[in-house]
């Protein structure tokens, strides 16, 4: 199921600004992204990136402009959506398993106290495989390490088989290994038409995506990696550059002109 007409965008902004408590934190966004595709958010912390998230599930009401999602204003088809935010208090209160907190990725489809079926079974052990946290299903989550517990919420997300994924910072605390198992599991759910938007400070990262949107409190640029990735846009956003080397990408760091760091004293949203 889609929303709108056959071959409608998943997401559009026209014009959008975006904020919280009246304060615009981000004016001007327009992008769009199809089903099966990718759009990277790229920023320093306080750029814009979580206020962005927040407003495509509806968590924060756009303030101008037009915003559409799964052919619907944000917030409207809360079923269709998987989201990851960076902060999972619901782990620390309850005495939850691995495999408890995965399952509630089925939640939105059965109901809070709906009875689990055989596809939501294997919707659970299909993501805790393609996320390596099998073998710790039944481990108390407060038990596990930042990261293993980072892997636990992914394997959440992907269990609930969304048409948009919304991730805020997911390869935060993951090694080499678990950033490779996660790029996997990406490429499987925009393989099945989902349509993903995640947001990095990892230019690399950003790189493998469809579309990149470079913030820092305002629309740097927004495009195709490799227009948007340019060194003046990441010395703009960042204070680095990017290189490439047989076609490989990089990243080199240098210093920012005096007078442009108080642009970073924002708190982070």
């Amino acid at each position: 199921m889609t929303g709108g007409p056959p071959g409608a965008p998943r997401l559009k902004a026209r014009d959008l600004d975006i904020g919280y408590g009246g304060e615009t934190v981000v004016a001007g966004l327009t992008f769009e992204v199809q089903a099966g595709e990718s759009l990277a958010l790229v920023g320093t912390n306080g750029s814009g990136k979580s206020t962005l998230l927040k407003t495509l599930v509806g968590l924060l009401p756009p303030l101008r402009g037009d915003i559409d999602v799964l052919g619907a204003p944000p917030g409207r088809v809360p079923k269709r959506i998987g989201y990851l935010s960076q902060f999972h208090a619901s782990g620390f209160v309850l005495p939850l398993r691995a495999i408890d907190v995965v399952r509630m990725g089925r939640f939105p489809a059965r109901g809070l106290l709906g009875r689990m079926n055989r596809e939501d079974d294997e919707c659970v052990h299909e993501a805790m495989r393609a996320m390596g946290v099998e073998e710790i299903a039944g481990s108390p989550l407060r038990s596990l390490s930042g990261g293993q517990q980072q892997r636990v919420y992914i394997a959440q997300v992907l269990a609930r088989r969304a048409d948009l994924l919304v991730l805020d910072e997911p390869t935060a605390g993951l090694d080499a290994g678990s950033r490779e198992r996660f790029s996997q599991a990406m490429r499987s759910e925009l393989a099945r038409g989902a349509c993903l938007v995640t947001a990095t400070h990892d230019v690399q990262e950003a790189a493998e995506c469809d579309h990149v949107l470079l913030v820092a409190r305002r629309v740097i640029a927004v495009g195709p990696p490799r227009e948007v990735l340019k060194p003046e846009n990441l010395l703009e956003a960042f204070g680095i550059v990017l290189v490439l080397r047989d076609e490989q990408l990089g990243i080199a760091v240098v210093e920012r002109e005096h007078g442009h760091d108080a642009e970073h004293h924002h708190p982070s949203h």
